[in-house]
């Protein structure tokens, strides 16, 4: 199965560049056409990562999360959200990596097989760092409205948090 693994990729690449040769494709000069757009792409959205890493950086250190999620916590109970995982809820649509973080925190402190724990993995999986990619995609294209694209994926958001506290309680009722 390693074999598979390791060999997937390269043969992908080689299979799709059998195909475009024999459709009479000139590959590199193709290749290198897609890697300038990248390029250009990649130099577009900088400034809205960057933007976007200083504010979760921000956030988390001024423990702005934290009394986020105090706020809400009776809110996310009425959701079924365990108050160890409503600063996950906000901080997951920011930062997949933060998200992360917060959520092996959660895990090493709750423990992986306890209510908080396997709903933190599930919101982990189930949901998209949404805001994030909904700056970097809006600034890309130079979107100036976002009002209710922001509202959509925050609805987005809630909802998969809260069906994830519900499946884990169907499943795992016994937790």
């Amino acid at each position: 199965m390693q074999l598979v693994q390791n060999a997937l990729i390269p043969v992908l690449l080689a299979v799709t560049g059998v195909y475009a040769l024999y459709n009479g494709v000139d590959v590199f000069p193709t290749f290198l056409i897609g890697a300038k757009k990248g390029i250009k792409t990649a130099a577009e959205i900088l400034p809205t990562m960057i933007g976007m890493l200083t504010v979760v950086h921000m956030l988390r250190a001024s423990g702005a999360i934290d009394l986020a999620a105090a706020a809400l916590a009776p809110i996310y109970q009425i959701l079924g959200i365990p108050k160890e995982c409503t600063a996950l809820t906000l901080l997951k649509p920011i930062s997949g990596g933060g998200g992360l973080a917060l959520g092996s925190e959660i895990m090493q402190r709750c423990g992986p097989d306890s209510y908080a724990g396997r709903v933190a993995a599930v919101m982990l999986g189930s949901s998209e760092t949404s805001l994030y990619t909904l700056s970097i995609y809006s600034g890309h294209l130079g979107l100036q409205r976002m009002r209710y694209a922001v509202i959509a994926v925050l609805c987005a958001d809630v909802t998969a948090f809260a069906v994830s506290a519900a499946l884990v309680r169907l499943y795992f009722p016994a937790v």
